[in-house]
């Protein structure tokens, strides 16, 4: 049992994201943390989500009591408790069951099936108050929240470029614009991606292999499934020729097929033409911007036609960060409106 005492709620929802950020970032289901507290506002246990198939984060908790031992408490939830059973039970039944007094949580369960868990609480009689800390755990939940909410994954979009924005020089060689740490980092990002997207032309030229590897060259804990998209043939001795392959230009579609598939977070990496397709459909949620202090000109440039004809057109950005990586630099955006 821990014995810790925390001063208030807002103390054990931080405490209740750092545990949840002991979860995987990759799959379909959220990482979410909770603390149990005692009236007195000691920890009695705490818990998190390890993943798709394991207790979530309330019942990893309340496994850690003697039956009886959390009459009364307050449980600390990132997330709303789920409603439904699904690989596990509903974490609404077990704080029931378990004869929690109090439910605080942060964000709302968006999902169609496993939402109302805070109604289903009330209904037996336990205090329910949400909203707490909405704001930080509405970030560090983003990825698994967008696509929730929207039905599709998230989409991160990364290219590496010059500082005038050529993504090759003319005779089409790309190797290697940016430094060792971009493309380290790169690899570190692709780990924590459900599925990295390519185009046709991107295998056909470059024959990636789409692994996601550690400084020495092993493969790192996570492999993301590679996904080529569009209508071309590829070559059969090609790297990624048993990929997952989507043809068709419909992105909405495809996306919508990649959910279905349990892909929540997409990365794509497929160089300017399928860059600029997602861009021009409204449809990235984050950009990676790799720039190279170097200057190429020429045609080779990372981003295509957007369809954009004026200034009224234009794709704002907001910032979220800027970061120096050896000489090169990542910075990261997303769109100015976001959905």
């Amino acid at each position: 049992m821990t014995t810790a005492v925390v001063s208030t709620e807002a103390e054990a929802m931080r405490h209740a994201l750092s545990l949840a950020a002991h979860g995987p970032v990759w799959g379909v289901n959220p990482r979410v943390g909770c603390v149990i507290l005692s009236p007195e506002g000691e920890i009695l246990a705490e818990g998190w989500h390890r993943g798709a198939g394991t207790p979530h984060a309330e019942v990893d908790a309340l496994s850690k009591l003697e039956p009886g031992e959390a009459r009364g408490a307050t449980a600390v939830v990132t997330l709303e408790p789920c409603n439904h059973y699904g690989r596990t039970g509903p974490c609404s039944e077990a704080l029931i069951a378990a004869g929690v007094a109090r439910v605080v949580y942060s964000v709302s369960d968006p999902g169609v099936a496993s939402s109302g868990g805070a109604a289903r609480l009330s209904e037996a009689g336990v205090a329910v108050e949400g909203g707490l800390l909405a704001d930080e755990v509405e970030s560090f939940l983003r990825v698994w929240l967008t696509a929730t909410r929207l039905g599709r994954p998230f989409v991160s979009v990364k290219w590496a470029s010059t500082l005038d924005g050529r993504a090759a020089a003319a005779d089409g060689s790309s190797q290697w614009i940016t430094g060792t740490a971009a493309r380290q980092r790169v690899h570190e990002q692709r780990e924590q991606a459900d599925a990295i997207l390519v185009g046709t032309g991107t295998v056909i030229s470059d024959d990636p292999s789409l692994t996601a590897r550690g400084d020495a060259g092993e493969l790192l804990a996570h492999q993301p499934l590679p996904v080529v998209i569009g209508d071309r043939e590829i070559p059969a001795g090609a790297k990624l020729a048993t990929a997952l392959r989507l043809p068709g230009h419909d992105l909405d579609a495809t996306l919508r097929d990649l959910f279905e598939r349990g892909i929540r977070h997409a990365y794509v990496e497929g160089g300017p033409t399928l860059a600029s397709a997602f861009i021009a459909a409204g449809l990235v949620d984050e950009f990676l911007i790799f720039l190279a202090p170097a200057l190429l000109g020429g045609p080779r440039l990372a981003v295509g036609d957007l369809g954009v004809e004026s200034m009224a057109g234009i794709h704002t950005l907001h910032i979220d960060s800027i970061e120096q990586l050896g000489k090169d630099i990542l910075v990261t955006a997303r769109p100015a409106t976001e959905r």
